[in-house]
């Protein structure tokens, strides 16, 4: 198929409207049979669910273009699994495992001349998304609810390759305890927002949070999980807790660290106090896959990572070259973690 006629390498990481997309829509108890339509434009009521009280959740994944020519997307399954679970705990009916891969293989499908060409450095995002759309003005969930599938062209998440960033340790929380963190709900980054924007005018790339309960243990940033590697470059280590949200590309790294690279993995509470220990850190999420962080500031005190401030530390590396070669198809990929569109 013909591609669109765009500068490729030029892209940034937004939003660019493409041919299609996919909407369901669920009514008296049931969902209908979904379609692709043309209209990007999302028409509620004013008094919607979704506006009201904020019921809605989101996803986030990509279809790439492999180093044979194939269109694939990475994982999509686990998608659908962690939707289905933010759903639950916001009240709104699941969307069927199927009907949601469907929607994956339908919307990428239609906008393959959107896709970018192998070796671009660019991706199709894409965000499957759904919310309370019937009238709610009494605090109960909503009865009607719409499900929809966008994709948009996106280049790199950083331009010109992932620099060590700087952090700082918040004071604020991003979820209450026993509350909504582990789950991909709107509300969780709505309350971010604020805290992101004041650390951006402080000079720090991102917000790394604390246990909401003691404030003693690392946690997870405002959009990704984290990871640590040992001084001696043999393990990895990420926070274990059930308020942060389950990513999936934390959750391949770990499978990639053990199988790939032979390294030995900990899931487990890291205290604050431990940070001065490690070698590496850095964030991991869909869009970038792994971003390095060079440094973390607890309220004026610098720790600072052996790995520097001018790139990824070697294992780190290992890790984000063996996962993109995986979904670029340049590395073979454990079963059943690539699913072919076209």
């Amino acid at each position: 198929m013909e591609k669109q006629n765009l500068d490729w390498g030029s892209l940034g990481f937004g939003y660019v409207k493409t041919d299609k997309r996919y909407v369901a829509n669920f009514k008296n108890g049931a969902w209908d049979k979904g379609a692709l339509i043309d209209d990007a434009n999302v028409v509620i009521s004013e008094c919607a669910g979704v506006l009201q009280y904020a019921q809605t959740c989101f996803e986030g994944l990509k279809a790439y273009t492999t180093e044979q020519g194939k269109i694939v997307t990475f994982r999509p399954d686990l998608n659908a699994e962690r939707l289905a679970t933010s759903c639950e705990g916001l009240e709104m009916p699941v969307l069927p495992k199927e009907m949601f891969l469907d929607a994956v293989k339908q919307v990428v499908k239609a906008n393959a001349s959107w896709v970018p060409p192998y070796g671009s450095g660019a991706t199709l995002y894409l965000r499957p998304y759904m919310f309370g759309s019937s009238s709610v003005i009494g605090v109960k969930p909503a009865e009607e609810y719409q499900f929809r599938l966008f994709g948009t062209p996106v280049g790199p998440y950083f331009k010109g390759g992932a620099k060590p960033i700087t952090v700082r340790i918040s004071d604020r929380d991003r979820a209450a305890p026993h509350g909504t963190g582990h789950i991909k709900a709107g509300l969780n980054y709505a309350m971010s927002l604020h805290n992101i924007q004041d650390a951006h005018k402080e000079g720090f790339a991102e917000n790394v949070y604390l246990d909401p309960e003691t404030h003693t243990y690392i946690e997870e940033t405002g959009g990704a999980n984290i990871l640590f590697v040992t001084k001696d470059g043999k393990k990895l280590v990420t926070p274990k807790s059930d308020s942060i949200l389950p990513s999936i590309t934390r959750r391949s790294l770990v499978e990639v660290a053990k199988k790939y690279l032979g390294l030995e993995v900990e899931e487990r509470r890291i205290a604050k106090s431990e940070l001065k220990d490690f070698a590496e850190c850095g964030l991991c999420g869909t869009a970038a896959v792994i971003s390095p962080i060079g440094k973390i500031v607890d309220h004026g005190t610098e720790i600072c990572l052996p790995s520097g401030m001018e790139k990824f530390g070697p294992v780190l590396q290992k890790l984000y070259d063996t996962l993109t070669g995986i979904q670029m198809g340049r590395i073979e990929a454990p079963e059943g973690w690539i699913m072919e569109i076209c």
